[in-house]
């Protein structure tokens, strides 16, 4: 049976983007019939994402970029919590640590992008909108950046998770993918290629949908370890060494821990007892209760 978690997160911050986007892309194209708006430039005919989010549209929009970005951001902090807490793989070093806040940042920079950038929309705000946009996307590619640096890190140390090693490589496809859309989009909207920028614009934003389902990988483990105890890095402990059953090396470790107990061993020395005579000397009288 599937269990909640914080695995939720992620998952309806995908459907609410991957809707939004489908919502404002059908909307344009079946409603209005590929129109023309006042924002598009007059050798453009396929209109951008920002185009059709500043008409009547808008509330979609806006409602979509707040949903999403604070649903992902919630991600972000479950993923570090449950890490802290050693319901996912602990980070054991301050830079695992420090590369995570750096995740968190980042991606609260291309939160406050994307939110803003759908209030201050292009035809109103046409400066304004291009700089928020450039928040958002140079946000979540830096914080991508660096998760995928910490789950580097985190799957050399914790080998045997192989769930670390598929996200990273997720991640880290999002990272190159998106990085080089993003250069061929800016270099579209420089040389006034708008039409291709336009395309190029939509295509990111839908793979932008998958890189925040691919959290549902991270979290869905603590599911696992819902009921677990606090057992942070610090607090993890070494398994007691058990002998095996009717062997020598198991008959010796029984007998020494039975003396340990009985104080007949003080700091690996025996220690003489009336169970355990001490040899006598040579000329010394044999005691009585020899």
């Amino acid at each position: 049976m599937l269990r909640l978690s914080y695995w939720v997160f992620p998952i309806i911050a995908g459907v609410v983007w991957m809707g939004t986007l489908l919502g404002l892309l059908l909307y344009w194209t079946v409603n209005t019939h590929g129109m023309r708006y006042t924002s598009m430039s007059d050798n453009q005919n396929i209109a951008y994402i920002s185009d059709v989010g500043a008409s009547r549209l808008k509330p979609l929009f806006v409602t979509g970029c707040v949903l999403t970005t604070v649903l992902l951001d919630i991600s972000f902090g479950a993923d570090r919590y449950l890490r802290h807490k050693g319901r996912l793989v602990p980070n054991a070093s301050t830079t695992e640590k420090v590369l995570s806040g750096l995740t968190i940042f980042f991606a609260i920079i291309g939160t406050a992008g994307l939110i803003l950038l759908s209030v201050f929309d292009t035809i109103s705000h046409p400066m304004l909108h291009d700089v928020f946009l450039l928040f958002f996307i140079a946000g979540y590619v830096l914080s991508a950046i660096f998760i995928c640096w910490e789950y580097q890190r985190l799957g050399n140390r914790y080998r045997d998770h192989r769930v670390l090693r598929i996200s990273f490589w997720i991640k880290l496809a999002f990272v190159v993918v998106e990085i080089l859309l993003a250069i061929a989009f800016v270099a579209c909207t420089f040389t006034k290629n708008f039409n291709p920028g336009a395309v190029l614009e939509w295509v990111i934003a839908f793979i932008f949908s998958f890189y925040v389902f691919s959290f549902y990988v991270d979290l869905y483990p603590a599911v696992k370890t819902k009921n677990m105890a606090n057992v942070g890095p610090d607090k993890q402990h070494v398994p007691r060494y058990t002998p095996p059953v009717d062997t020598d090396e198991s008959i010796g470790m029984t007998t020494m821990q039975r003396d340990l107990e009985d104080g007949r061993i003080e700091n690996g020395t025996p220690v003489m007892t009336p169970s355990h005579p001490q040899p006598l000397r040579y000329g010394e009288p044999v005691p009585s209760n020899f």
